[in-house]
């Protein structure tokens, strides 16, 4: 088990500083204790008798310690001289004799002698205690790196990430939106609190929660935070964590998290990705019983072997809820699915109000704006939102985010950085306006629940330049108009390098791929087409699984199949002659629109609405922005100013003094 407040095993390097200090301590004991082996000259019992039994000399002293012999002699001269020698172990009782005889004739006065001490023996037990403490340390540093697992030798053992209670701070007043969410986990913090109420009344609290949703919508923040609310044990792990090349590790991962968590009981364990290893079984496509399967196996035989007061929560978090295997997702395991949604325009801006606590915001920031602006983004999109605000603020010099950081930083997300350092050429200019002014005013012509948020030339990301929309309201679903007027903005840019260019060009790639997939599914999916009016086509799941799906037969004809296709076709063609006709009528928008492009190489919302609904009039447009009014307040100000104008200069002319003619006639 892995565990962050644990102590970690150690590693590679802790084995080599004990070898290191091991070998060390051998070496500084045989330089001091090893009586100085190798640092004297040796010599043999004779050369040492040769000085005992000389007539040339008078040996007062011979001095033996250990294997070092010192002799004390004078000369003939009275001269009195120490000899230092050095006797290898193996003579020394010998010379102890030979000594004892000496004394005895008179040829030496007297001797000294201390028994050496083997020092090899302490140098032999000191390698053989050493090679055992290295072993050992060897062994426990792979026994505790097993049980951590951080070894090759630790496959089967549980690698869940544990959370102390006092360690989690996530609370629900974290977790901005999701209100009818938080309600349903409400309960089963409550279970984990007081698990005796539910006892009493003989209620079973849901084994299994799964929750699934869009990626970023926070599901993996919500199982925190039942967590942290009910100050339980938390143990996280992914799906991917049980799959590895070896077959029934997975299983044997399972079985150890499991044995784990009800130890610590009360606690939650969060599996998360739960669609790597619970996909539906019979689908591998190499057929067999492939190791996912086992892991999924035990998987549910764990959960549905829990007992009744076990106290653990087992909380799932899945973007493919479709994959996953029917036995998963019965009662009494996963009996519980909750669908964490996309915020909405309130909850987006609780989110916002979270992530912007610890940022300067500047006055002129209003997150209600940004939130109505940002449909469509994830808990995780918005805080990246003012995450790149904070990057721009800090690049650009500035102390406060304002709003300008913020709406360039939306764009960001949603596009890409802008390549503002790119040359663009006439050409380009004039084909890449007249193709986003052709999806700017097709939008606007036809769209009643989407505004223009900005029109671009300037390449970003993969994009030569974008014009960016923003729904009027949050929606969840889409009528018969709305998807084909989304059609008609799509082929917008196409439309108009036909009409103003009298050529088109491959930057439609993407706007034609978007058309033909919306087409597509109004006839498959929604049965909104008049050849099959309430008919569907084909599986019901978004996306295609290709395991199970393969061995599949197609639900409908050839002769049906190519019926689709020609009303796709259908569709797509009245859609391209209504956008080119809209074009048409608004040739004074489109020419003025593509000039201020090619000007400015970027339009903001206001301003689009003003050149749209000033029919091209770019003069009013500007008179417009410059005293901050409306086409029909401009035009309405522009008449009492030219009014005020004429009236002052008749007055003039009747005025008694400048009659210049009457004054010549008198």
């Amino acid at each position: 088990m892995e565990n962050k407040e644990g102590r970690q095993g150690p590693k590679l390097g802790s084995l080599i500083f004990y070898g290191l200090v091991l070998v060390a301590l051998v070496a500084l004991s045989t330089v001091i204790f090893g009586n100085n082996y190798g640092k004297q000259e040796k010599t043999t019992l004779a050369d040492v008798l040769e000085y005992i039994n000389s007539t040339e000399y008078d040996v007062s002293l011979v001095d033996v310690n250990g294997t070092n012999v010192k002799i004390t002699i004078k000369d003939k001269d009275d001269v009195v001289r120490t000899i230092n020698q050095s006797v290898p172990y193996e003579y020394i009782d010998d010379l102890v004799l030979v000594l004892e005889d000496a004394k005895k004739s008179g040829t030496i006065e007297n001797y000294n002698y201390t028994e050496p001490f083997d020092w090899s023996i302490v140098i032999n037990i000191l390698m053989f205690g050493g090679t055992i403490v290295l072993v050992f340390l060897i062994f426990n540093t792979i026994n505790r790196q097993t049980r951590d697992s951080n070894s090759v030798f630790s496959f089967g053992n549980n690698r869940a990430k544990l959370t102390d209670p006092d360690k989690m701070k996530v609370k629900f007043t974290d977790v901005a939106g999701s209100v009818e969410e938080k309600e349903e986990l409400a309960e089963i913090v409550d279970f984990l609190k007081s698990p005796s109420k539910y006892k009493e009344l003989g209620a079973k609290i849901p084994k299994g929660v799964l929750l699934y949703g869009a990626p970023g919508t926070g599901k993996t923040l919500l199982a925190r935070a039942v967590a942290g609310e009910a100050g339980v044990r938390f143990f996280y792990i992914s799906g991917s964590d049980f799959v590895e090349m070896l077959v029934g590790v997975g299983a044997s991962r399972v079985r150890s998290l499991f044995a784990d968590a009800k130890r610590a009981a009360p606690s939650v364990v969060f599996i998360d990705e739960i669609d790597a290893v619970g996909r539906k079984r019979g689908a591998g496509l190499g057929g067999g019983q492939d190791e996912r399967e086992q892991t999924l196996n035990q998987i549910l035989v764990e959960m549905d072997g829990f007992d009744v007061n076990s106290n653990i929560i087992v909380m799932a978090a899945t973007n493919r809820v479709d994959v996953l295997d029917p036995a998963l997702l019965r009662p009494g395991r996963f009996d519980r699915r909750i669908m964490v949604n996309m915020p909405d325009a309130d909850e987006r801006e609780a989110i916002l109000k979270i992530h912007a606590k610890n940022k300067p915001l500047d006055q002129d920031v209003d997150l209600r704006e940004v939130a109505l602006s940002t449909v469509g983004f994830t808990g995780a999109d918005l805080e990246n939102v003012l995450n790149e605000a904070a990057l721009l603020t800090a690049r650009r010099n500035k102390k406060k985010i304002s709003m300008g950081e913020i709406t360039d930083a939306t764009f960001r997300v949603q596009m890409g950085p802008q390549k503002n350092s790119k040359r663009l050429t006439d050409k380009v200019k004039r084909l890449t306006s007249y193709h986003e002014a052709g999806h700017a005013v097709v939008l606007k012509a036809t769209s009643e629940f989407e505004k223009v948020d900005r029109v671009t030339i300037i390449p970003a990301g993969q994009a030569g330049g974008y014009t960016a929309y923003k729904p009027v309201e949050d929606t969840d679903f889409y009528t018969e108009k709305m998807l084909l007027d989304i059609i008609k903005m799509s082929l917008g840019g196409r439309a108009a390098e036909e009409i103003f260019l009298g050529e088109v060009s491959t930057g439609a790639a993407s706007d034609l791929q978007h058309c033909n997939s919306i087409a597509k599914n109004m006839i498959k999916r929604y049965g909104l087409s008049s050849k099959f009016r309430n008919m569907v086509f084909g599986d019901e799941n978004e996306e295609v699984f290709l395991g199970y799906s393969m061995g599949q037969v197609q639900s409908y004809s050839e002769q049906t199949a190519a019926m689709i296709d020609e009303e796709i076709k259908h569709i797509i063609d009245n859609c391209y002659e209504e956008t080119k006709k809209i074009l048409n009528d608004k040739r004074k928008v489109m020419e003025a629109l593509a000039k201020r492009l090619q000007d400015k190489l970027t339009v903001d919302g206001p301003e689009f609405e003003l050149i749209y609904e000033s029919d091209g009039d770019l003069e009013l447009v500007d008179y417009a922005r410059e005293h901050k009014l409306s086409i029909e307040e401009a035009i309405n100000h522009r008449v009492e100013t030219a009014g005020i104008a004429v009236q002052s200069s008749i007055e003039d002319i009747l005025s008694p003094g400048s009659d210049d003619s009457d004054k010549g006639s008198d």
